[in-house]
């Protein structure tokens, strides 16, 4: 019989019917286990020591060499492929520590409002620009002392811009907040022409 038509056999496992009496044909438990006791409950663990996941072993030497060689391997074949459909783009410019920083500025931007895609509305994401501001901050504060000074004065004034722009994005987004408070009377805001709403 194929195993779509055999019938489908539903056996009740219930020791009680519905009204509480004992099965008649419920198995019978010979031994009875004792409830378990209930044990003292364990300390918590350290809150530092849960949060953090068990991480893998790093690779190992040979694991880092077959990686990086088969990755440049791969991305020689793309630029090839790429230079072939496109003959007058020309080789992408390597990746180096002033392309990080431009990316990530680049981003900041975006999520400041200062520029858009062609064609779109600008729009702010505080929380991002935040957040890639942050990132472009640890680079700066790892890298120390290891950066050429071309690439730490480079670096430093991005990390100033985006900082200063973010004050302005906040600034104007809050008294922009507080004109339409006034405008609308709220009591205590201050008006769009000076002094307060009472």
């Amino acid at each position: 019989m194929p195993e779509q038509n055999k019938p489908f056999i539903v056996n009740d496992r219930r020791k009680f019917t519905a009204e509480g009496e004992i099965r008649p044909d419920a198995p019978k438990d010979e031994e009875r286990k004792e409830a378990p006791r209930a044990e003292a409950p364990k300390p918590a663990p350290e809150p530092a020591a849960a949060a953090e996941p068990e991480m893998p072993p790093p690779p190992t030497l040979e694991e880092s060499e077959q990686s990086r060689a088969a990755y440049a391997a791969t991305t020689d074949r793309l630029d090839t492929a790429f230079r072939a459909a496109n003959p007058a783009a020309g080789a992408p410019p390597p990746i180096n520590m002033e392309r990080v920083v431009q990316s990530i500025y680049m981003n900041a931007l975006l999520q400041l409002g200062a520029v858009a895609p062609e064609g779109r509305q600008p729009r702010i994401d505080l929380i991002g620009a935040r957040q890639t501001i942050d990132m472009l901050g640890v680079i700066a504060e790892k890298s120390k002392g290891n950066l050429t000074p071309e690439e730490d004065r480079f670096l430093s004034s991005g990390l100033f811009e985006l900082r200063m722009m973010f004050l302005e994005v906040t600034q104007m987004l809050a008294r922009q907040a507080a004109d339409k408070a006034g405008e609308a009377g709220i009591p205590g805001a201050p008006k769009p022409g000076g002094g307060i709403v009472t």
